[in-house]
């Protein structure tokens, strides 16, 4: 069977008919980008773990897993958040795969774009990680996340 590549259908405003016809990333692309954007960040919390045992007024001080999972949560959010605000789109990961994620409602992504499309992560996450498989239903392609922060991700 021949993997067909699909594109983007417009579904109502003016924005989503200037799209029309743009190519859309494969979930391949996507998966290798949030897999290389998380090892990224498995990066940073390794090396903010290494530095946060020290000794204070001679008693030994470290972060507790509680707070390293906190810790590790925020970091993340900042990194989706702020990398596809700034990289117009593109994380690293997503840089790296040539894909990037674009509105459907406004010409450019803005930062409460952003953050919501990196929350609804763990909207996508629930039961087992169904809100990513989503990606093979929908028409357009488009994950829980994509749809809570109505976006899509295109090749380019």
């Amino acid at each position: 069977m021949k993997n067909a590549s699909r594109t983007y259908q417009p579904q109502g405003s003016a924005r989503q008919f200037r799209l029309a016809g743009t190519p859309l990333a494969s979930f391949r692309r996507r998966a290798t980008a949030i897999v290389i954007d998380g090892l990224l960040i498995g990066i940073v919390l390794l090396l903010i773990g290494g530095s946060t045992s020290g000794e204070l007024a001679g008693g030994k001080v470290s972060v507790s897993f509680e707070l390293g999972g906190l810790v590790g949560v925020l970091i993340a959010v900042l990194y989706f958040g702020l990398a596809t605000f700034f990289g117009r789109g593109r994380t690293i990961g997503k840089r790296i795969c040539g894909i990037r994620v674009v509105s459907l409602v406004h010409e450019h992504l803005t930062l409460w774009h952003c953050i919501e499309r990196t929350l609804g992560y763990s909207a996508s996450s629930i039961e087992g990680g169904f809100g990513f498989l989503q990606y093979f239903k929908h028409a357009n392609c488009q994950t829980v996340h994509d749809r809570i922060a109505e976006t899509i991700v295109v090749r380019g």
